[in-house]
Formats: C-alpha cells, sequence, structure tokens
C-alpha cells in the first residue's frame, strides 16, 4: 500500500478515531441475535475461493441495497502516525450451508478468535479462541481460515500448527489439532515452539483436504527445523515439510513470502508457493508435488525492466493466480522502488515455468482474479479468459499522478506500458476511482483490494476503494451500477471482497466486515 483508507472498530460498533465521524451505515448483528436458518448454496471456502485464487462466484451477487449485518475483526485496532490502519485482515470463509467464518483480532498484539455467523443475519453461531501467535512482522499480517470440502476448518494456531473443528455448520463441535513436525514433539515442548515456529501465510486446500501452508522459524527449536519453508498436512493429520533454501536451491531463502497462499494447479498435481528472506526482499516462485513437495521447477522472479532480482514486500499480500490454461501469475514490487511508480508488476510464467510471458503492468499487493472473457461483451481477443487487477498509480512514485484505476487485462495480448515503454498485457477495460483526494480535480484515493470477487452471472466484479465505498463494476456497460457506503474512509491494508451461499457481497472496512445485499 502507498497509501490507505480508514477509523477503529471496537465491540460490535464503530467509533470515530482521531475526531472523525465514519458515517457508517452498518447494521450490527445484536448480542444473542437468533442464527438466521442456513441455505444450500456455493461455498467460498478459501482466500481467492479456490486453491487457483481465481475469486469467481459460483453464484449471481445481491444487489447493494443495504448493509444487512456488521460485526468486527479487530477488537483492538490502532492508526498510526499517518492516521492509516496498516493491519492485513483475512477474508470471510463461508460454507455451502452459509456459515460465515471470520477470524477475529482481539488484542493489541494479535490475539485471535473464530466465530461462525449465520450468513442470513449475523447470527453467532458459536465461537473458538485461537492460541496463534503472529510471525516477526511491521504490519500486522492476515490470519486466515480455511474450509475443506466436507466443511471442516483448518485454522492456523500456535507453534505452527493447525486447528481443526469439523461440521463448521453445527453449534456444537470438538476440536483437534494437526502438527506438521509432529504432536508429540510439539506438546514436549509447546512454549519454545510457540516463539519459533509460526505460520505466515493462508491456508489452501485441495480437494482431498489436504492443507498447504508457509512457515517461518527464528532459531534453533526442538522441532529440528532450520529454517521456514513450505508445509503440507493430510486429513489425517500426516505432516511433510520442505526448507526455503531446499526448495529455491539458495541457502539465503529462510520462509515462504508473508501472507502469500500457496496456488495449486487444477489437476491439483502442482502447488506453486513463493519464497523470499527473512526480511523479503530477492524472491523465488516454485513448483513442487503436491503429494511429495519434490520440487519441480523454480524461477528466479525478476524485474521485467531492469533484469535483476524484483522485491518481496512482506508487507503486501500478493499471492500466485493459476489460470484455467495452467499460466501462473504473481505480483512483485519493482527492483529499484519507485521505477514503476511503485506499482510492481504482475508476472506471468507458464505451468511448467520454463517461459516467462507477457507481465502485467501491477501488481505489487494485488492477486489477480480470473474471469471468463465472455464477462465483457466488447471482447475481441482470442483468450478464454481475462485477468482483474488493482491499477493504481501512485502520486510521488516516479512519475505516478495519481490517477488510480482498476483493470481487465487480456494475459494473451500486449500493448506499450506508458511508463517503462515495456510490453505489457493489454488494457482491455480500466475504471478510474470515483472520488477526488481533496477538491474537484487531482489524484483520486485509491483501490483498496487485495482480491476482488467476480460474479459472471451479472458480468460485474465488486471492488473496494480508500473512499470507503463498495463498488459494483458492470462491464458490460464499463461503469459503476451500484454503490454503498460503508465508511468514510481512510488509511488501511488493502482488503478481500467475498460472496456468501447465499449471493450476499461481503468487504472488509475499517476493521469491520460487511454483509451486503437486498
Amino acid at each position: 500500500m502507498m497509501r490507505s483508507c480508514t477509523v477503529v472498530a471496537v465491540a460490535v460498533v464503530l467509533l470515530a478515531a482521531c475526531g472523525k465521524n465514519n458515517g457508517t451505515v452498518a447494521v450490527p448483528a445484536p448480542p444473542g441475535v437468533a442464527p438466521a436458518p442456513g441455505v444450500s448454496g456455493p461455498a467460498w471456502p478459501l482466500f481467492g475461493r479456490d486453491a487457483q485464487h481465481s475469486a469467481e462466484s459460483a453464484i449471481a451477487t445481491q444487489g447493494l441495497g443495504r448493509v444487512v449485518w456488521s460485526a468486527p475483526v479487530d477488537l483492538a485496532a490502532a492508526l498510526d502516525a499517518n492516521n492509516s490502519l496498516l493491519a492485513h485482515y483475512g477474508s470471510p470463509v463461508v460454507s455451502s450451508f452459509n456459515t460465515v467464518l471470520l477470524p477475529v483480532k482481539t488484542s493489541a498484539n494479535g490475539g485471535f478468535r473464530i466465530e461462525a455467523r449465520a450468513g442470513g443475519n449475523g447470527g453467532l453461531l458459536w465461537s473458538l479462541d485461537s492460541d496463534y501467535v503472529p510471525p516477526p512482522h511491521d504490519w500486522m499480517p492476515s490470519y486466515n481460515l480455511s474450509l475443506t470440502g466436507t466443511s471442516r476448518l483448518y485454522a492456523p494456531g500456535s507453534g505452527g500448527k493447525l486447528i481443526v473443528r469439523d461440521s463448521v455448520d453445527s453449534a456444537t463441535g470438538g476440536t483437534s489439532s494437526f502438527v506438521f513436525y509432529g504432536a508429540q514433539t510439539y506438546a514436549a515442548n509447546k512454549a519454545a515452539l510457540d516463539g519459533a515456529v509460526f505460520i505466515d501465510t493462508p491456508v489452501t486446500v485441495d480437494g482431498a483436504g489436504n492443507a498447504y501452508f508457509g512457515v517461518e522459524v527464528v532459531g534453533t527449536n526442538a522441532a529440528g527445523l532450520s529454517t521456514g519453508g513450505l508445509a503440507r498436512v493430510d486429513a489425517s493429520g500426516n505432516g511433510s515439510f520442505v526448507e526455503a533454501p531446499v526448495a529455491t536451491g539458495d541457502a539465503t531463502m529462510s520462509k515462504l513470502a508473508m501472507n502469500s497462499a500457496p496456488a495449486l494447479s487444477r489437476d491439483g498435481a502442482t502447488v506453486y508457493a513463493a519464497f523470499d528472506g527473512p526480511a523479503g526482499g530477492k524472491g523465488y516462485l516454485v513448483a513442487l508435488d503436491s503429494a511429495t513437495l519434490t520440487v519441480k521447477a523454480r524461477t528466479v522472479l525478476l524485474d521485467p525492466r531492469s533484469g535483476s532480482p524484483a522485491f518481496i514486500d512482506d508487507n503486501g499480500s500478493a499471492s500466485p493466480t493459476v489460470g484455467p490454461d495452467g499460466d501462473v501469475f504473481f505480483g512483485v514490487v519493482e527492483a529499484l522502488r519507485g521505477s514503476h511508480n511503485g506499482r510492481g508488476w504482475l508476472l506471468h510464467f507458464d505451468a511448467a515455468l520454463a517461459q516467462t510471458l507477457v507481465p502485467g503492468s501491477f501488481g505489487w499487493d494485488d492477486t489477480a482474479s480470473v474471469l471468463p472473457s465472455s464477462m465483457l461483451p466488447s471482447y475481441a481477443g482470442s483468450s478464454s479468459y481475462l485477468l482483474m487487477t488493482k491499477y493504481n498509480n501512485y502520486l510521488g512514485a516516479g512519475t505516478g499522478d495519481g490517477q488510480n484505476r482498476v483493470a481487465v487485462l487480456d494475459p494473451k495480448a500486449s500493448q506499450t506500458d506508458p511508463i517503462s515503454g515495456l510490453q505489457v498485457m493489454r488494457e482491455v477495460a480500466t475504471m478510474l476511482g470515483p472520488t477526488f483526494e481533496a477538491g474537484a480535480s487531482g489524484p483520486v484515493k485509491e483501490w483498496c483490494i487485495n482480491t476482488a470477487a467476480v460474479d459472471p452471472a451479472t458480468q460485474s466484479i465488486l471492488v473496494n476503494s480508500e473512499d470507503g465505498v463498495l463498488y459494483r463494476w458492470s462491464l458490460s456497460s464499463n461503469t459503476f451500477t451500484e454503490r454503498i457506503r460503508l465508511t468514510n474512509g481512510l488509511g488501511e491494508a488493502y482488503t478481500p471482497t467475498a460472496v456468501g451461499a447465499d449471493g450476499a457481497v461481503y468487504a472488509v472496512s475499517s476493521a469491520v466486515l460487511f454483509s451486503i445485499g437486498k
């Protein structure tokens, strides 16, 4: 994030911060409200909805008529000296019965609990305290939940373990834990391992219930882990692990990039993960066998303009996206900060990571969404799918003019980038932010997304802006056909949008989850 959007949420009431009233239209779920009945519909089980991070909804979204309910995702949110809320918040996940699971930060330093709420009215079904400990960080990293196809919950816990709860749609249920390096080792050394081993990415789950996630390791430990890397836990709790230097062939690599969820190929045979060093910087994209974690291919992530290693920023949340044809996309920062106006690049590879293909012109803190090209009636190209990304052009970074946009890009066609002069993915459609920073002209508010929900049924995309408004971008008319104010906006790290099993739209703003529908 170059700039940002918000105020602080405490309990179920949004409070003004720094003397500002946020003007929310939130309808909090009252304590003790009876959960609404569930529905049968498509789940939104992971960050970016699926293991490819396409963020493509399988149901038509409801109209943005009103905020149906809201709930805080941070009970101890705090603005920094620049009035920005620099904490990443996890995406809600939704079961096929329309149970919404949200991670809630409960203390300033990162205590967390898990809440299960009825999608229809936000009524609390159950809650569960988590002992998760965030890894060392600058901005607060995201705490993300994941669901399997059988509605089993995987949630990060302390010491690198997964907290497991079956039957998330039931008000009662037991919990267990999976430890990739061994439950006995953890039990005998819990306190030390809680301070040495940290899950640092969202958990990605495949169709068989196998979980993949990044681990950071600090110092020596009883688990015998010399460095961080990629962990895999199967549905029975059996774990395996590949350390970052082994996966990358580079002894300076130490972990998966913070907040960067692994992605899986469409057939589930390959897992893609981004690795970097202790403080970000140089990184690799690695393809591994999803069953054995054997390396299939690896590539250094390079700046297309300079040919030097691109920069992985651990304050970002870019995750690999896998296209329907197997191509892989991953966002990075340019090697020399500001040389591409702070936009970074959306790097583009074939499935084998053997070919580096035409990049997108923005990528640093964005996970590209995938949309069928049929969503855009005016599209005349040959690609069966397109990509949607944030497309900010940050004022004061290089030649950035503050004309911040969102964009639909053709990954199979190119145009000349006006900033770098390189060939980049062709812009099929773009939309300029509608709210000026100040006055009636000049730079506009940034787009405030790290993954945006795509709705093929209505030919639209749901996007957050730093002006505190959720917009429906209609691709058939290339206009914003609906909008709803959530807050007045201020500064915050980029946030996700998601879709419920009943078509409700979920957006995070001002440390609050909003459920929006008709």
